[in-house]
């Protein structure tokens, strides 16, 4: 059985990777700029597998409202093209045969109300993520008291060394999404 340390290190990376995970998807919501974080992780159906568009393709932003996506194999444009427009953020890509060019247009003043409310619901997906994690932890620490493994003192204080790391990691979720907020409704 591991020991009240494992359990502490393994909540902390865990909380870590939801915040990671949260910051992630915050980069792929459109602000009125452009950036490469928008369709980079769009998944293309290439040769029967799913695949990342930054695998498949080399993508450039020459304009702050342009992206330029250059397929590394020119076959895969239109699987690329019908990916993004499946994608559903609001962008038409234009595929000229050669490159897929992106024009930015400007976010209205709803399309950011929504941006806002969709960042606010990934902002509380983490933070129930992380909450989950400190579910976990609290759980195993107890069956390390019960084992034997654990004094009473040793699981309180490693209880709220949990909660206390669990405040920290919904602060930077927090602070993530008042970034993203204040990003997105920037005219």
């Amino acid at each position: 059985m591991e020991s009240i340390e494992d359990v502490l290190l393994e909540a902390e990376d865990k909380m870590d990777k939801s915040v990671g995970f949260v910051r992630e998807q915050f980069s792929g919501l459109r602000t009125g700029k452009a950036s490469p974080a928008l369709v980079e992780n769009i998944p293309v159906p290439y040769y029967g597998t799913m695949t990342r568009l930054r695998e498949l393709a080399g993508i450039s932003t020459p304009e702050s409202r342009l992206i330029i996506i250059n397929a590394y194999d020119p076959t895969a444009l239109g699987s690329i093209e019908k990916a993004i427009l499946g994608a559903n953020l609001g962008i038409t890509p234009m595929n000229d045969g050669r490159v897929i060019r992106i024009p930015i247009p400007e976010l209205s003043q709803e399309r950011r109300t929504e941006m806002t409310k969709l960042s606010k619901r990934m902002a509380e997906e983490g933070r129930v993520a992380v909450r989950n994690v400190r579910r976990e932890s609290n759980d195993q620490i107890k069956v390390l008291e019960k084992g034997g493994k654990a004094t009473e003192d040793e699981r309180d204080e490693a209880l709220k060394t949990i909660q206390s790391l669990t405040d920290d990691y919904i602060a930077k979720i927090d602070a993530a999404a008042k970034a993203k907020e204040t990003e997105m409704m920037a005219v």
